[in-house]
């Protein structure tokens, strides 16, 4: 049984520090990955020796026992095949693997050499710590204004989530333990689940500050008027001056969407002016605009004469 150089077969220096190991594994793995590859009837083999390599020099543990076994490889190539040379004291009964950064998908107990089994105890089928899992949830603003509880299904289990007020768009969480399950007597990994907020056709969320045009008729904008407006905040009297125009814009300090984790903290809500010009009028109405027309002295259409 050959003696596995695994920092040769990365091609990094023996003091090469873990963001070394990573950015060194990263790029070999975008070159030899079987998927990209698919021509290349060396490349899953390079891949599962980079991938090898990879899952002991990015493991503190592992990387200590490979690094110790130094010059006693020696004295096992010097016994009749090891019959003498105490692999136990290398062994471990399982293994915290770091996972793969590039997608290591194809590799598996198949591929581990003999060397990193008698080094090791096995490989991943050894790993006690049950994977990680992601998932997305979404939920609409006014769900993600107020919080509250939610349930979502993963895999065989359903979790009771409950929302913080103030949730943002992708935001992402870590519910500990709600990953797969781990061997026998070890912990679950987690969940790692991120937010998406449907579109409103009201609202637009920008940080913690909400925008939304309201309407505003005619006579309110030209005559100055006291409005309740329903907003996700709640209900609020807006104060129109005479004269608005369209496109004004009115500030609700402390009224917009919650600081999340910071309760009874909030950004502002910007409330549009949107000046509707009523429609369908009667010849009443119709002669009371060309009267206002005539004492501007403006020439229009349509006015009774």
């Amino acid at each position: 049984m050959d003696y596995k150089d695994y920092y040769k077969s990365l091609g990094v220096a023996k003091t090469a520090t873990l963001d070394e190991i990573k950015k060194q594994y990263r790029a070999m793995a975008r070159q030899t990955h079987p998927d990209v590859n698919s021509s290349d009837k060396g490349a899953a083999a390079k891949f599962a020796e980079i991938s090898e390599a990879y899952e002991v020099l990015s493991d503190t543990e592992k990387r200590k026992k490979y690094d110790s076994l130094g010059s006693e490889w020696d004295q096992y190539q010097n016994t009749d095949q090891s019959s003498h040379f105490d692999w136990n004291k290398y062994a471990s009964g399982s293994s915290s693997s770091q996972g793969s950064p590039s997608g290591g998908e194809g590799f598996n107990d198949d591929d581990m050499s003999e060397f990193f089994r008698n080094l090791f105890g096995g490989g991943r089928s050894g790993q006690s710590r049950g994977s990680d899992l992601k998932a997305e949830l979404t939920i609409s603003l006014e769900e993600a204004y107020a919080g509250g509880v939610k349930h979502l299904s993963v895999g065989n289990q359903t979790i009771r989530l409950t929302l913080k007020p103030g949730i943002w768009d992708h935001q992402t969480i870590k519910i500990v333990g709600k990953g797969s399950p781990g061997t026998p007597g070890h912990p679950a990994g987690d969940l790692y689940l991120t937010f998406l907020l449907s579109p409103h056709p009201d609202y637009v969320l920008d940080g913690v500050d909400l925008y939304r045009t309201i309407p505003v008729s005619l006579y309110a904008a030209m005559l100055g008027a006291s409005l309740e407006v329903a907003t996700i905040s709640g209900k609020f009297r807006v104060r129109i001056p005479p004269g608005t125009k369209s496109g004004v814009v009115f500030k609700l300090k402390g009224k917009g969407f919650p600081h999340y984790g910071k309760p009874g903290t909030h950004g502002d809500l910007y409330l549009k002016a949107r000046v509707d010009l009523p429609a369908h009028l009667t010849g009443d109405e119709k002669a009371l605009f060309g009267q206002l027309a005539a004492l501007r002295n403006e020439k229009v259409e349509g006015a009774p004469t």
